[in-house]
């Protein structure tokens, strides 16, 4: 079937109050925690982009040099005899490192629809202003929701291959034992002969890797506290953020590099009629951002069940972008 497709069309998903339901849960369980797929409202988006273009934040560096440096190899992993293809970006973003890639496979006249995922409409927005004037030519249809739900809407849009984007070593806000179901769970979603491309943030100095979530102008710290701030907008709290405060780990043994926010006194919070108590020194924790060696990742596509079809690094070899199968 090869469906015809508005060009900037937008698909939505109807969101249920999720939002509330897992905040108060997640405030509620010991060790207090906070999902970062939160942290993406306007602000957010506006601070992330500033955290991307900080001196210390190496990844996006890293993984710009392989889609602005290597972009014909990219598209060779990702091309199956010139077969129509759907390419799928599990959170999108502003797609800063894939209209590199999008551009060339327009250029080179390669039959595709561009469908970017995302769970901020604000930035799938800005992704569709951005695209329309920078690549006219690329049909694009906007899937705003949850991965795996997005997933299989655009499976109902559409029946030909899919090609999945899942880049900024998205899978290292999860832990291992996460990465592994979603992997998983991915490759469940897809039929034979369908790929996926994964970025992976590669085990370095630690110094580096610390120095990249815990800068010195605060970007980051007011990142996180900024998710507070929703908080308080969107379920009617009280969090006084400067009762708040941002502290960072790295242990370069396993590669979990978190963040937390740490309350500065005994305080209440109240989100609609319920209360929630913290002790001085509590944490929340607000974010793991995984770093890999070469053997876990291909530890996690055996795991998961993929074939393997290549690899590209970066200049420094600090990233890897890896390119599965399906069987």
């Amino acid at each position: 079937m090869n469906l015809k497709l508005n060009p900037y069309s937008k698909v939505e998903n109807t969101p249920i109050d999720g939002f509330r339901l897992d905040v108060l849960e997640g405030l509620k369980s010991n060790p207090k925690r906070l999902s970062s797929k939160y942290f993406y409202d306007k602000n957010g988006d506006r601070l992330f982009q500033e955290i991307m273009a900080m001196p210390e934040y190496y990844l996006t560096k890293c993984e710009l040099d392989i889609f602005q440096n290597k972009t014909p190899e990219l598209a060779q992993l990702i091309i199956s005899d010139n077969e129509p293809f759907d390419l799928i970006e599990l959170g999108a973003g502003d797609a800063m490192k894939s209209t590199f890639l999008l551009q060339y496979l327009v250029e080179q006249g390669i039959n595709f629809t561009y469908m970017p995922i995302d769970i901020s409409g604000n930035i799938l927005s800005i992704l569709n202003e951005k695209l329309s004037h920078e690549i006219p030519d690329l049909p694009i249809v906007a899937l705003e929701g949850e991965y795996f739900q997005m997933l299989q809407k655009a499976a109902a849009l559409s029946h030909r291959r899919k090609v999945i984007l899942f880049l900024g070593s998205n899978i290292g806000n999860m832990d291992i034992g996460e990465a592994d179901q979603f992997c998983s769970d991915l490759n469940q979603n897809l039929t034979s002969g369908d790929k996926v491309l994964i970025g992976f943030d590669l085990k370095k100095n630690p110094h580096t890797i610390l120095n990249a979530y815990n800068d010195k102008a605060g970007i980051t710290a007011a990142f996180n506290l900024n998710l507070l701030t929703r908080i308080n907008t969107e379920l009617d709290a009280d969090f006084d953020t400067d009762q708040f405060q941002h502290y960072q780990t790295y242990d370069p043994v396993s590669g979990a590099c978190k963040s937390y926010l740490v309350s500065l006194k005994d305080q209440k919070v109240t989100i609609d009629d319920h209360s929630i108590s913290f002790k001085e020194n509590e944490l929340i924790d607000m974010e793991i951002s995984q770093k890999f060696s070469p053997e876990k990742i291909e530890e996690l596509r055996k795991k998961s069940g993929f074939l393997s079809a290549g690899e590209i690094k970066d200049s420094k070899r600090w990233f890897v972008d890896v390119a599965w199968e399906v069987k």
